[in-house]
């Protein structure tokens, strides 16, 4: 059973910074999918940004230019990476994993964005 722990919310300005972490525990077989989506108020959970165990990423039209993915291998982490954050960015940012066994989510961690 995987587990993932997020962390790095909170609250900025607009045009500040934050970084997301996610730390992974726990055993994955074979190919996977692992990344950040999140939720805002009223509105359906979307994909943000997703790395592949081979290191393809894909990121959201909407944060493109703003926000970065990345992972660092040995410490079982990925990590979002949030520039020039809007107001529009603020929501529950999950992380989750996509492997052959399902589909696993963190508890979430809120990033509001306000002046």
């Amino acid at each position: 059973q995987v587990q993932l722990v997020e962390s790095g919310g909170g609250s900025v300005h607009p045009g500040g910074s934050l970084r997301l972490s996610c730390a992974v525990s726990g055993s994955i077989f074979g190919s996977y999918v692992i990344g950040w989506y999140r939720q805002a108020p009223g509105k359906q959970r979307e994909p943000v940004a997703m790395i592949s165990d081979g290191g393809g990423i894909n990121v959201a039209d909407s944060v493109k230019d703003r926000f970065t993915i990345s992972r660092d291998n040995a410490k079982n982490t990925v990590y979002l990476q949030m520039n020039s954050l809007k107001s529009e960015d603020t929501a529950v940012y999950y992380c989750t994993l996509i492997e052959l066994e399902g589909q696993s989510w963190g508890q979430g961690t809120q990033v509001t964005v306000s002046s």
